[in-house]
């Protein structure tokens, strides 16, 4: 099929390749004319052939919302908008709205894969109706990882954000244990090889896991962490996932903890989130703040 795809940074770039190996025509465009394939949205849409999907993969808040207020001008009735973005589950259901006013459909994709997911495929989580959920099914079946699972479509619109904001509220939860477990490690005496320790847990343990491989990954380049400060940001997605739980009245005492020493981080050089930092540095190449 044919897709139009608005931002090419460190996800969407990867993104239109592995949608281009899947035999798609992808035409994508960026700010950055050095990466992108046309001068501007309209030209875009002009290049698409109706019905047209365009697939936004810009930073949430107000970048997206003017990108869906210019592509609401340029496209026509019967075309479809795809968020890809981090987009909260609550922008997508006034999105939808505004968009459905002038007859254009709207789905929203929580993507996870990082920079990794040129080759082992992104994790999708879809929200909209059947209908226009399957007019991307293409797409989606060229990202998603090979074999059965990386794909669902989690329910209507928003529930795709949603899921994914629940996934990462999870990701801050496990990366919180992995380092104080490994700063606990560091400050034992007895303990004179931290990073084999970590390195023995890949195979035979319950703890085993990409973001574990990560962390080997991150102390073999630099042992003890030591070239990092201990500061790591948040995203914004920690800080819904806690207000969600707060309306639904959900107990989430393990990742509202993880966010807190995140706020932590930005007053002391905490050891923890060096390697916070580092972690989100491997999986999805957020800056790191150096000493």
């Amino acid at each position: 099929m044919q897709l139009g795809l608005i931002g090419l940074g460190k996800m969407g770039g990867n993104m239109r390749e592995r949608i281009r190996r899947a035999g798609h025509d992808v035409i994508g465009y960026d700010r950055n004319p050095e990466i992108s394939d046309v001068a501007s949205l309209a030209e875009l849409v002009d290049k698409l052939e109706a019905p047209r999907v365009v697939w936004v993969m810009v930073p949430a808040g107000a970048a997206t919302q003017s990108t869906v207020d210019e592509l609401k001008d340029l496209l026509s009735e019967g075309d479809l908008v795809v968020d890809g973005g981090n987009s909260r589950w609550t922008d997508d259901e006034k999105h939808a709205e505004e968009l459905a006013a002038k007859g254009i459909g709207f789905v929203d994709a929580g993507v996870s894969g990082g920079v990794w997911g040129l080759e082992n495929g992104y994790a999708l989580m879809v929200g909209g109706s059947d209908e226009n959920v399957a007019k991307v099914k293409p797409v989606f079946d060229a990202l998603k990882p090979e074999g059965d699972f990386g794909y669902v479509h989690a329910g209507k619109v928003g529930a795709g954000h949603f899921s994914k904001m629940v996934h990462n509220g999870i990701e801050y939860a496990m990366m919180q244990a992995y380092a104080e477990g490994w700063e606990l490690l560091e400050a034992a005496d007895s303990v004179t090889d931290v990073r084999e320790v970590f390195r023995s847990w890949q195979e035979g343990t319950v703890i085993r896991s990409w973001l574990l491989d990560l962390a080997v990954n991150a102390l073999d380049d630099d042992e003890h962490l030591d070239k990092l400060r201990g500061f790591a940001a948040d995203s914004g997605e920690g800080r819904w996932t806690v207000e969600a739980a707060i309306d639904h009245a959900v107990p989430l005492p393990a990742i509202t903890a993880s966010l807190f020493a995140r706020f932590s981080s930005r007053q002391d050089d905490s050891p923890q989130m060096k390697m916070i930092a580092a972690l989100r540095n491997q999986f999805g190449g957020h800056a790191v703040e150096k000493k």
